[in-house]
């Protein structure tokens, strides 16, 4: 097992990458510090979790701080790692094929396709785009980063161990009135929620709830890690991540538990 330590974050985790990046002696300053604090503490390596580089050139600097960095941990000694959206719209400022040459790993972040920022009710962690769609997915966010030149064995691809709520609605496409939980999320521990009624839309891979005081719950449950994992062992990719462990639950219906076991699974058996 690897230690790795991930800096940035959505929101203010992330406010200050834009202004070290764009600075040769802040990167400088960076990427020292980065390599006394793992190597301090003993870790494996650093995780850039820059949410995210707003235009091309957040891209470049984004770029040009990764390879710093490298040069900092060198590998095979150390890790270096990186998160990054699925949105096209923030990938389309950063030139993947450049910024793999510097990292070992990509965690793509397959959630958080709908929240309380979007108009309308929708899958926050969904396998498939639905068709005749543009929207982002876990499939849509995969095959373009692997458009650009990417080495599909550095791609993790990321599970939700929470759920995300919109209230006064039952299905997808729907106006809401508000969000259940804290801040519209509830860990997975804590779904289905009580009085509430699971489904799990096998075209989409996606599974949510309705009923309760979360209205509609959008979330992964084993089946869905199930086609996940699956996913992953046929396009050949790196594995799985999860966000965050402590939002799982225990015994059968454990996300990070099933995702683990189905994988080695399909790898044994699958030819991944």
């Amino acid at each position: 097992m690897k230690l790795v330590l991930s800096i940035g974050g959505g929101g203010k985790g992330s406010e200050n990458f834009a202004a070290v990046a764009r600075s040769q002696s802040r990167t400088e300053t960076f990427a020292q510090t980065a390599r006394k604090l793992v190597d301090e503490y003993r870790l494996d390596g650093i995780d850039v979790d820059w949410e995210h580089p707003a235009d091309p050139q957040q891209g470049l600097d984004y770029v040009r701080l990764l390879a710093r960095l490298r040069d900092y941990l060198p590998s095979p000694r150390y890790v270096l790692a990186t998160c990054l959206p699925a949105g096209q719209w923030a990938l389309q400022h950063i030139d993947l094929a450049k910024a793999q040459n510097y990292v070992d790993l990509i965690n793509v972040m397959g959630y958080d396709f709908a929240g309380p920022w979007a108009d309308k009710t929708g899958h926050h962690a969904r396998l498939y785009t639905p068709s005749h769609s543009t929207a982002a997915s876990c499939q849509s966010a995969v095959a373009y980063i692997l458009s650009q030149g990417v080495h599909q064995k550095k791609l993790l691809l990321g599970i939700p161990t929470y759920g995300r709520s919109f209230l006064g609605s039952n299905d997808v496409g729907q106006q809401y009135t508000g969000c259940g939980g804290e801040n519209g999320v509830f860990d997975y521990s804590e779904l289905p929620r009580p009085g509430a009624k699971e489904y799990h839309d096998e075209k989409a891979g996606a599974a949510y709830c309705i009923g309760g005081d979360g209205g509609f719950v959008t979330y992964d449950t084993p089946q869905t890690v199930q086609q996940k994992a699956e996913f992953v062992t046929r396009e050949k990719l790196g594995g799985l991540f999860y966000w965050h462990i402590g939002g799982d639950a225990r015994g059968p219906r454990s996300l990070i538990e099933l995702g683990i076991t189905r994988c080695m699974i399909c790898r044994l058996f699958g030819g991944g």
